[in-house]
C-alpha cells in the first residue's frame, strides 16, 4: 500500500482549506502576506547588516521591526517604494511589492466573487420570508395571476398586505411574469421565493406558520398536479415544526376522484375546489341560461358586489322576507342558522339571535339598514313556468372535464334529452345516464363542412369546449375561436339565433372572441382562481359556494321577467322581491336582454340593484333568482 507523498498531502489539505469558503481564503491570503513580509524582511535585515555604512540608507535608530513594517506597507501600497534608495534595498522591496500586488488582486477577486455569489443566492430567492399575516401561494401556474389580482383588490382596505409565492421556478422569472400580467399591485407587496413546496425545508422559506391563508395550486406542466397538491397539503399539516393552531388552507384539485385522499390529508384545515366539477357545473348551467357565467363572475370577484356575512340585532324576530325588504342597497340571499348555511330559506323563516344574514353588497361598509320598501302587488305577474321538455345539446371539443359536465347535465334535463359530441379524439367511454343519450362523431369542429353536415341549427344548446390538457393554451383557444367564428357565420347566413356557451383558457383570448357574440364565455382558469381567492379570504364562503354550484338545493337561475312582473310596467325591485317570494324564490338581480352583448355594461347583468330605483322589463329580460331546481 503506497503512502501519500508530501505533495499529495499538501494538495489534499489545500483543497479542504479552499472548500471552507470566503473567510478561509481571506485567512490564507493573510498568512501568505505575513510569510512574504517575514521572509523578504528577514533577507533585508541581513543585507542591511552586511552592507558597508556608505551603502546603508538607514539611520542608527532604525530597527528590524521598522523594516518589517515598511515591507507590510509596500504589500498594500505599491507607491510606498517610490522613495527607496540603494539597489539592494530596491530589489528586495520590489519583490515584496510584486507579491503584495498579487495578494491584493487575489483578495479583491475573492471579495468580489463572494459578493457576486451572495447576490446570486439572493436572486435565487432562497432566504426565509419574515412577514406575518400574509397570503401564501404554493405552486405556480397561470392561475397565479388572477389570484394575485383579486387578492390585491381585496387588500385595498388594509394598510399593509403581503402576498408570498413559493414555487419551483426562478425567482426573477416569477417576478417578471407577475409584473407583466398583473401590473401595479398598489399597497400589496409581492414576494417570490424559489423552492419545492413538498420539501419541508423549502416550505419553511414561505413562513406558513405566520400566514393568514395558504393557497395550493397544481404546478404547471406536472404529470399529476393533484398528487403534488395533496403532497404539499401533507407537508403542511404533518410538519413537525408546524403551529398548534389550525391552518386556513384552500387548494385546487382537477379531478373529484382525488377529493377523498385530499380530505384525509387536509382534514378540517383545508377547503378544496374541484376545477372539473366547478367548470362543468357553470358550463352546463350557463348553456341552459344565458348570462349565468357573468352572474357567477360578479359574485366571485372582489371588484364590485361580493358576498358578506352580517349580524343585524335590530332585525331579530323578523321573517327572512322582511329582512330582504330592510336593505335598499344590499341583497339578502340566505342565513346562517346554528352554523349551517341556508340559501333561499322559506320566506317565513325567523331571523333569530346568533343567526347571520348572507348578503350581497358592494362593500361591508355598504351594508346598512333602511326604511322597508313596499311592493306593488298589482304589478306581480301570475304567469306559470312552461313544462320541462327534452333538450338536445351539441358539444364541440373535448377535455377531461366532459364526464363531470355530462353528469351535471343529466341532473338538469328532462328524460329523453340527447347530447351529440363532435371531437377530434378517439371515442370516449361514457357511463349510462338516466336522462341523456350520447352520440359521438369524430371530426374537426373548425371545419365548416363538418358543422354544416351536423345541422347545428337543430340543437337547443351548443357548448364549445377547449382541448385542455391535449393542446397548449394558445392552440386550444385558437381552435375554439375558429369554431366560434364558423358558428357565427352560420348564424348570420341562416338568420338564426344559436345558444352558444364557450370555454376559454386564457382571459385575453376571451376578449378577442367577443366578436363572435357567443352567449357566454367560461374562462376556466379565471373562475377557479376567483373561487380560490374568495375562500382564502373568508372560509365561511366554502359552504355558500358548495350550495350554489350544487344541483341539490337552491341555485342561481335567470328566469323570464314575465313570470314575475307585467312587462312594460315601471316597478321597483321591492316588487320583484315580492313576486319571487310567491314562487318560493329569492331575487338578487336582473339581466337586460338588449345589453346581452355589451361588454362595457356587464352584458346587461345587474346584481344587487338599488331597490328603490324603478325599471320597466320586457318579455325577453330575465330576473336573477335563487330557487330550487
Amino acid at each position: 500500500m503506497n503512502n501519500p507523498s508530501f505533495a499529495e498531502r499538501f494538495r489534499y489539505w489545500f483543497d479542504n482549506w479552499m472548500s471552507k469558503g470566503t473567510i478561509a481564503l481571506m485567512g490564507l491570503l493573510g498568512l501568505a502576506t505575513v510569510a512574504l513580509v517575514l521572509i523578504v524582511g528577514g533577507i533585508t535585515v541581513v543585507v542591511v547588516a552586511l552592507l558597508p555604512d556608505k551603502y546603508n540608507q538607514f539611520s542608527e535608530d532604525y530597527t528590524p521591526w521598522d523594516i518589517f513594517w515598511g515591507g507590510l506597507m509596500r504589500t498594500l501600497d505599491p507607491g510606498t517604494m517610490g522613495g527607496d534608495q540603494g539597489w539592494y534595498f530596491r530589489i528586495l522591496m520590489l519583490v515584496i511589492t510584486i507579491g503584495g500586488l498579487i495578494i491584493v488582486a487575489s483578495l479583491i477577486g475573492i471579495i468580489s466573487g463572494a459578493f457576486d455569489s451572495k447576490v446570486e443566492e439572493l436572486r435565487k430567492g432562497r432566504s426565509k420570508v419574515l412577514e406575518s399575516d400574509h397570503t401564501l401561494i404554493l405552486g405556480w401556474s397561470s392561475k397565479v395571476f388572477p389570484i394575485i389580482s383579486e387578492i390585491v383588490v381585496a387588500n385595498e382596505s388594509r394598510g399593509k398586505a403581503v402576498i408570498v409565492v413559493l414555487a419551483d421556478k426562478d425567482k426573477v422569472e416569477m417576478e417578471d411574469e407577475i409584473k407583466s400580467q398583473v401590473g401595479d399591485t398598489g399597497k400589496t407587496r409581492i414576494i417570490c421565493r424559489t423552492g419545492d413546496p413538498v420539501n419541508l425545508t423549502d416550505l419553511e422559506i414561505g413562513n406558513p406558520n405566520l400566514a393568514r391563508s395558504i393557497i395550493l395550486i397544481g404546478p404547471e406542466g406536472s404529470p399529476d398536479p393533484d398528487a403534488d397538491v395533496i403532497k404539499t397539503a401533507l407537508a403542511l399539516t404533518n410538519n413537525p415544526g408546524r403551529k398548534a393552531e389550525p391552518y386556513h388552507i384552500v387548494g385546487e384539485l382537477d379531478h373529484p376522484t382525488n377529493l377523498e385522499a385530499a380530505r384525509l390529508v387536509g382534514r378540517d384545515e383545508a377547503h378544496w375546489v374541484i376545477s372539473d366539477e366547478l367548470i362543468g357545473r357553470i358550463t352546463v348551467q350557463s348553456c341552459r341560461q344565458s348570462g349565468l357565467s357573468i352572474v357567477y363572475s360578479e359574485l366571485l370577484d372582489f371588484d364590485g358586489d361580493e358576498i358578506y356575512f352580517t349580524e343585524q340585532p335590530s332585525l331579530y324576530g323578523m321573517t327572512y322576507f322582511d329582512t330582504q325588504l330592510a336593505f335598499a342597497t344590499s341583497a339578502v340571499m340566505g342565513m346562517v342558522k346554528a352554523g349551517v348555511v341556508e340559501l333561499n330559506p322559506s320566506p317565513e323563516t325567523i331571523y333569530e339571535r346568533g343567526d347571520q344574514l348572507i348578503v350581497i353588497a358592494e362593500d361591508d361598509s355598504a351594508i346598512v339598514l333602511s326604511a322597508p320598501g313596499t311592493p306593488d302587488a298589482s304589478a306581480v305577474s301570475s304567469s306559470q313556468s312552461a313544462a320541462a321538455r327534452p333538450e338536445s345539446t351539441l358539444v364541440l371539443g373535448f377535455n377531461s372535464g366532459l364526464p363531470a359536465m355530462l353528469k351535471e347535465l343529466d341532473e338538469y334535463v328532462a328524460p329523453g334529452s340527447s347530447v351529440t359530441l363532435l371531437a377530434d379524439v378517439d371515442e370516449p367511454v361514457f357511463p349510462r345516464y338516466e336522462n341523456l343519450s350520447i352520440t359521438f362523431e369524430r371530426g374537426d369542429a373548425t371545419s365548416r363542412a363538418t358543422l354544416d353536415a351536423l345541422g347545428v341549427d337543430a340543437f337547443d344548446h351548443i357548448i364549445v369546449l377547449a382541448y385542455k390538457g391535449l393542446l397548449d393554451t394558445q392552440r386550444a383557444d385558437g381552435k375554439t375561436l375558429i369554431t366560434l367564428l364558423q358558428l357565427r357565420d352560420i348564424e348570420q347566413r341562416a338568420g338564426i339565433d344559436l345558444k352558444i356557451v364557450s370555454e376559454m383558457l386564457d382571459d385575453r383570448n376571451r376578449e378577442l372572441a367577443e366578436v363572435t357574440r357567443a352567449d357566454d364565455f367560461i374562462v376556466s382558469d379565471k373562475l377557479v382562481s376567483l373561487m380560490l381567492s374568495q375562500v382564502s379570504e373568508n372560509k365561511q364562503l366554502t359552504d355558500v359556494f358548495e350550495l350554489l354550484f350544487s344541483s341539490v338545493g337552491s341555485e342561481i337561475y335567470l328566469q323570464p321577467a314575465a313570470l314575475y312582473v307585467e312587462p312594460g310596467t315601471a316597478i321597483d325591485f321591492y316588487t320583484v322581491l315580492e313576486a319571487a317570494r310567491r314562487r318560493g324564490e329569492t331575487a338578487i338581480g336582473y339581466r337586460i336582454d338588449a345589453l346581452a352583448h355589451a361588454a362595457d355594461r356587464e352584458y346587461g347583468v345587474v346584481v344587487n340593484p338599488a331597490k328603490p330605483d324603478r325599471i320597466s322589463f320586457t318579455a325577453s329580460d330575465r330576473i336573477i333568482v335563487l330557487a330550487e331546481g
